[in-house]
């Protein structure tokens, strides 16, 4: 087993570990303090000495968890989420063609973030970050099958949402 390197091994995990706490506590600082709590924890880890076989799935994981746990203690599921849009400017697209985008990228993000928690997290880690099956059931802690019904119902809730709206 090679040795960690915080730097080399955990800190390029950051932007992913942000946005699963994003998809979570769907509030910005929120998500931030999550994702430095998830490196602190992770940091003592290493310390320790813990035997880390897969370090993503492990920090995946350990986010959730504390992302969860946080949202229990304040007992607020739906909260307004508050995504800048991160789009780099591109001279084929109109300002209109952008106008569209982000109109369309908000309403799409406020019906994720209506999602249960399990069904919001699991489309994010399989849809966005591409995560297999297997993986998404080690770091939601649940069966394979559970993740593939999740996938399946916020898929399904946002598709039916989508064409009732015409969209």
């Amino acid at each position: 087993m090679k040795e960690l390197s915080f730097r080399n091994d955990v800190l390029p995990l950051k932007d992913r570990l942000f946005r699963l706490a994003m998809r979570i506590t769907l509030v910005r600082e929120d998500a931030e303090d999550m994702v430095q709590e998830t490196l602190i924890r992770l940091w003592k880890s290493m310390q320790e000495g813990t035997q880390i076989d897969n370090l993503e799935a492990f920090a995946l994981t350990v986010c959730r968890n504390l992302c969860l746990d946080y949202m229990a203690r304040r007992e607020q599921q739906n909260v307004a989420f508050d995504e800048e849009l991160h789009d780099r400017p591109d001279a084929t697209r109109s300002p209109y063609d952008d106008i569209v985008r982000s109109e369309q990228s908000a309403r799409l993000n406020a019906l994720i973030n209506t999602l249960p928690e399990k069904q919001r997290t699991a489309m994010q880690l399989r849809d966005i970050e591409g995560r297999t099956y297997r993986e998404i059931a080690d770091i939601m802690q649940i069966s394979e099958s559970d993740v593939k019904v999740n996938i399946f119902r916020a898929r399904r809730t946002v598709r039916e949402h989508l064409q009732r709206k015409g969209t």
